[in-house]
């Protein structure tokens, strides 16, 4: 199955300490060069930034992708939807609700970081509430009544 990846969910997962579910969850992950950029920014936490150095095996990076001429969106944003739609991928990774909806809109299935936990939780994978308190210890401002949603149809499922 293809996936791209915008740069949130890959973001936030490396700093939480959860990327191991990416791979586990696709397999491959095609990501724009230009989300690598925004990863490897001065600005990122240097644990993301050393991420982005070196690239493990089960990311493969896009080089030449076309754009989308919407200036609301970020370049990581346009870079990860115009892939999307020129791969054929059957997901597209990303948080940023205008980017979501214009991705939506041109009929991409999407997924966020909150669902990526969710499905990762759902095999085994990780812990929700560990990886849901350590997401909200972070910059990450996600849907919080889903993530209460979603704790407890977890700990329902455990039961």
């Amino acid at each position: 199955m293809k996936v791209v990846s915008d740069t949130s969910p890959i973001h936030y997962l490396v700093l939480i300490g959860e990327k191991h579910v990416l791979p586990a969850l696709f397999e491959t992950l095609l990501v724009p060069a230009e989300v690598i950029r925004e990863l490897a920014h001065r600005r990122s936490p240097s644990l993301v930034r050393d991420w982005a150095t070196t690239i493990p095996s089960w990311i493969t990076v896009i080089d030449h992708v076309s754009s989308l001429a919407d200036p609301k969106l970020g370049p990581g944003e346009s870079a990860a939807i115009a892939a999307a739609l020129d791969r054929a991928a059957k997901l597209l990774l990303i948080d940023e609700r205008y980017g979501t909806r214009v991705a939506r809109d041109l009929r991409l299935t999407t997924v966020d970081t909150v669902g990526i936990l969710a499905a990762a939780a759902e095999k085994g994978l990780v812990s929700l509430r560990a990886s849901f308190d350590a997401l909200r210890a972070t910059s990450f401002r996600g849907p919080e009544e889903l993530m209460d949603e979603l704790l407890r149809m977890d700990e329902s499922r455990r039961a």
